[in-house]
């Protein structure tokens, strides 16, 4: 992490020597990143932004730590039992066991047990994407800590440019008064990208001393970034499906070191892509070597410019415009004696070449798919077999790369089109575009958190036990308890002295704040009535859930009768053809399992997933274009108020209005002290992620305590 500061980074290999003496006190230091993460998560939906603060800066700084970790024990064994040993299959495999036991070694040393810090690589993909950078600028914020909040924004937004809600929140900061805007820096900022643009800036303006100063500090991080890349590759990597569920052990060992050397050719194009970029710079490392040839020439430096063309020409040596200039070189400068091409590139050239050269055999025996970052492989060292699959693997994936431009420009046209939301406090977090479908959305903040409690009071009530109709255990699984609540029987228990009205008063405005958000943001042609208001609550049966492979809900279309094989959903009865729009406001997440997910026609490829937490809105229209289920819930309660609208006037929800009256009878005869009546049109402000993706999807939420921590 670039913001580090410098100090730590230079002391940090001296603490990674210091190994005996210290290691149980950096076992208690380096905590689990993604249990700090959690951790500031829950505190920021709480309301605790120090809290919160805290906790995402401890998270960010272990995760940093973690690597530089990883990265200097890789190097320790690669000294101590490198691989490359291919003399016999029992050296070999001798090599790989040294070097197995060597990272053990290393790692526990520093780290303490394995699986203390093992963590899924949807939580490392939120990182990659910077997402705890949008929590803490959120925190910042409400700490009045604006300059801090300025450049976690401004961190998180490098990495998501399309991302509008974080947009929005940086026009908000520039019209602060007190920002210092000047001093705003990417915190994550890779020195190699700054070396590299001011290198091609000086370059352009025929600066060419400056120009190869930066060229030559941007080639010596990048080959340090790639090393540490390449070096990660060989921690745990996530399992690849197969279609034969036994495999003999030379199947298992060979799918195991080609995915590790397809993770180590993939280095390459990581390095060269941007954050906030979908592609790579073409000819990332080979492209400094054409641009400083070229500036050492123009500085009269002759041994240096034939140097950098003949280090190009490894990569490409049948390149005649790159031979007509060494030529030219020699000509200009005299013959160099003792020049040749840089032996580190070289050396990088052969490792990569003997790489390919095993992953182009397994393509051909194997079920193997690679997609070769390089441009410079020669084609000599490629078989005709394995030609036709590079080929026919790059045209499919030409084919969806299109698709995908297309589906993104129409999610595009229709977040154009979105609406503003009439209040303050509910915040977008994802779009139709991160959720990758149309007419959905996630917001926070829709509800606060002690709103979220007074509405869950409600739950706690013995009435309801059922599906509020046929008082059924539970309509959809037997492992689980469900319970249910409409808003007219609410009424009528807060009538009895059952329970009290302010929970009953919010659990009616809930529906109309979310009714007033969805016509709203998308913008509906006429207005929607709400059809059906139901508070839901789905608890997991102690003693039920071993082995369970159900759903809680199983995945369905709230308009249409779905169809998977046919890949079509049938707007007809029994189907509620009248719904139009749907809606999910979640009121807690003290649970397990049961996240929202949306899926293809196919009712089994999922395409998002969403989190529950309090306050948190899922909305999406009502037809087949939006497949969705909700996951087992396997510990604990989940509560929801489960929202449908319609255009249909004849279809509004005929309770409501009945409730509505009942109701303001009930708190004129008998007022409740701190009535929330008065919050529906103004919700207190958000508790947002503003811009969540990672923690929302598919990531298994680990809650622990502060105490724990």
């Amino acid at each position: 992490m670039a913001s580090l500061p410098r100090w730590l980074l230079l002391l940090l290999p001296l603490l990674l020597c210091y190994v005996p003496c210290c290691s149980s006190a950096m076992q208690s230091w380096l905590q689990p990143f993604d249990l700090l993460y959690t951790a500031g998560v829950q505190a920021f939906f709480q309301g605790d932004w120090s809290q919160s603060r805290d906790y995402l800066q401890r998270a960010l700084l272990s995760y940093t730590l973690l690597r530089q970790v990883k990265v200097s024990c890789q190097a320790q064994c690669q000294r101590e039992a490198p691989l490359h040993v291919w003399l016999k299959d029992l050296s070999f495999m001798d090599a790989v066991l040294q070097r197995s036991e060597c990272l053990e070694h290393c790692e526990r040393l520093q780290l303490g047990p394995p699986t203390r810090h093992k963590v899924s690589s949807a939580v490392h993909k939120e990182f990659k994407r910077r997402e705890p950078y949008n929590f803490l600028q959120a925190a910042y914020f409400k700490l009045g800590q604006m300059d801090a909040a300025l450049a976690a924004a401004h961190t998180f937004f490098v990495a998501n440019p399309q991302h509008a809600q974080i947009r929005e929140d940086l026009g908000k900061y520039r019209n602060l008064q007190g920002v210092h805007w000047d001093s705003v820096r990417d915190l994550e900022a890779l020195p190699y990208w700054k070396a590299y643009e001011e290198g091609m800036h000086h370059y352009n303006v025929q600066n060419y001393t400056q120009s190869i100063l930066r060229l030559e500090t941007s080639l010596k991080e990048v080959f340090m970034s790639l090393d540490e890349c390449r070096a990660l590759c060989e921690g745990t990597q996530e399992e690849e499906t197969h279609t034969e569920t036994q495999q003999k052990v030379y199947e298992i060992i060979a799918g195991w070191y080609v995915q590790l050397l397809k993770c180590k050719q993939a280095c390459v194009k990581e390095i060269a892509t941007k954050p906030g970029q979908k592609y790579p710079i073409h000819d990332f490392i080979p492209s400094h070597f054409h641009l400083l040839h070229s500036a050492y020439a123009a500085v009269n430096d002759g041994a240096a410019a034939v140097e950098n063309i003949l280090t190009y020409l490894l990569f490409y040596p049948r390149d005649d415009s790159a031979q007509e200039k060494l030529q030219q070189y020699r000509e200009r400068f005299g013959e160099k004696e003792g020049v040749r091409a840089r032996e580190n590139v070289r050396a990088y050239i052969q490792q990569s070449l003997g790489e390919k050269r095993l992953i182009f055999y397994a393509m051909e025996s194997l079920d193997v798919s690679f997609e070769d970052p390089d441009a410079w492989t020669p084609e000599e060292n490629i078989s005709e077999a394995v030609k036709d699959k590079l080929r026919a693997e790059k045209q499919k994936r030409r084919e969806e790369e299109q698709e995908e431009e297309r589906v993104e420009e129409e999610r595009a046209a229709e977040e154009e089109q979105r609406g503003p939301l009439p209040f303050e406090g509910p915040r977008v977090t994802l779009d139709s575009r991160q959720l990758n479908g149309s007419h959905r959305v996630v917001l926070d903040g829709v509800l606060t958190w002690p709103e979220c409690q007074e509405i869950l009071r409600l739950a706690r009530t013995p009435a309801g036990s059922g599906d509020g109709h046929q008082e059924r255990r539970s309509p959809h699984t037997p492992h689980e308890h469900y319970k249910s609540l409409s808003v007219l029987k609410a009424v009528k228990l807060a009538g009895e002295g059952a329970v009290a009205t302010p929970g009953i008063r919010l659990f009616l405005d809930a529906g109309e704040r979310s009714r007033r958000i969805v016509e709203s943001y998308f913008r509906t042609e006429t207005s929607l009535f709400v059809s059906y208001t139901q508070l839901v609550c789905r608890t997991a049966l102690e003693g039920k859930q071993d082995g369970r492979v159900d759903l809680s809900h199983p995945v369905h279309a709230d308009n249409c009768v779905l169809d998977p094989e046919g890949r079509e959903c049938w707007k007809e009865p029994p189907a509620y053809i009248h719904r139009d729009y749907s809606a999910v406001l979640f009121l807690n997440d003290d649970f397990e399992g049961g996240d929202l997910f949306f899926t293809d026609l196919d009712a089994i490829t999922t395409t998002a997933e969403v989190r529950p937490t309090c306050g948190r809105l899922a909305a999406f229209s009502s037809g087949g274009e939006n497949p969705h289920g909700v996951r087992a819930v396997t510990s604990g309660r989940r509560c929801v108020i489960a929202l449908w609208f319609t255009h249909s006037s004849e279809h509004a929800e005929k309770e409501r209005k009945e409730a509505e009256q009942l109701l303001t009878q009930t708190e004129i005869s008998s007022p409740q002290e701190g009535s929330t009546s008065q919050r529906s049109s103004a919700p207190h402000e958000t508790k947002n992620a503003q811009g969540r993706k990672q923690r929302v999807s598919p990531t298994e939420r680990v809650r622990l305590t502060r105490e724990e921590l």
